[in-house]
């Protein structure tokens, strides 16, 4: 990814720093597919908690490239599935992500024991962010 300038990073940590939704996009076979997911932005990437065989998954699995878009915000990014929520390795961002979602994680759409629910990581490769009179690209 290009380097955000700290400001930049600032407003994004303002915006998307918590429980947001956004549109993610993903393609397969030249046919583009669109939907909201609700997301957290930490160091240059968003987490998803999802489930292995959604739609979103089974694409990203056929192509990684994606793209998202927000408030004021759109860019590109890689899709990476970092596995099952619960496996250690990925302890400390389920932790931050229990946090971030506490307002719905409970609620029943997301079973957090199921091994089928993952967490998808979108690493962001270039983006154009919008505040306030100020443009940022990355």
């Amino acid at each position: 990814m290009g380097t955000l300038s700290h400001e930049a990073e600032r407003v994004m940590i303002e915006r998307f720093g918590k429980d947001t939704v956004i549109a993610l996009a993903t393609a397969v076979d030249g046919v583009p597919y669109v939907r909201s997911v609700n997301a957290y932005y930490e160091n240059g990437a968003f987490y998803v908690i999802t489930h292995v065989h959604s739609n979103k998954m089974q694409h990203i699995r056929r192509n990684p490239t994606v793209a998202v878009s927000g408030e004021w915000f759109t860019a590109h990014g890689k899709g990476v599935d970092l596995g099952y929520f619960g496996k250690e390795e990925n302890r400390t961002v389920a932790e931050r992500l229990k946090t971030v979602f506490a307002g719905w994680i409970d609620n029943g759409h997301a079973d957090l024991d199921d091994e089928n629910t993952i967490i998808l990581r979108i690493e962001l490769t270039d983006g154009l962010l919008l505040s306030h009179g100020t443009r940022y690209e990355f």
